[in-house]
């Protein structure tokens, strides 16, 4: 994960407060509801250039930080870890 990520996930996680974000970090938990969900994809499309398969648009990617972020990286390959750099 990098600071890209994080930072534009962060805004949709109301309980994450002042706990930093990990892998292992449970999204729904932290405050993601379905409908941010959408609007956290469309983010990330936008944000890395890439667009998530459709057997990607379930609860098991957008569990934790880490699955979602694995996602991202074959979606864009290494393309979009590049330009999260």
């Amino acid at each position: 994960m990098d600071t890209r990520f994080t930072d534009l996930l962060a805004p949709f996680l109301k309980y994450l407060g002042d706990q930093e974000l990990t892998e292992s970090s449970d999204l729904r938990k932290l405050g993601l509801d379905s409908m941010q969900s959408i609007e956290l994809l469309f983010a990330i499309e936008d944000t890395f250039g890439i667009s998530l398969p459709d057997e990607d648009l379930n609860d098991a990617t957008f569990a934790t930080a880490g699955t979602l972020w694995k996602a991202i990286a074959a979606a864009g390959g290494d393309e979009a870890l590049a330009d999260a750099a």
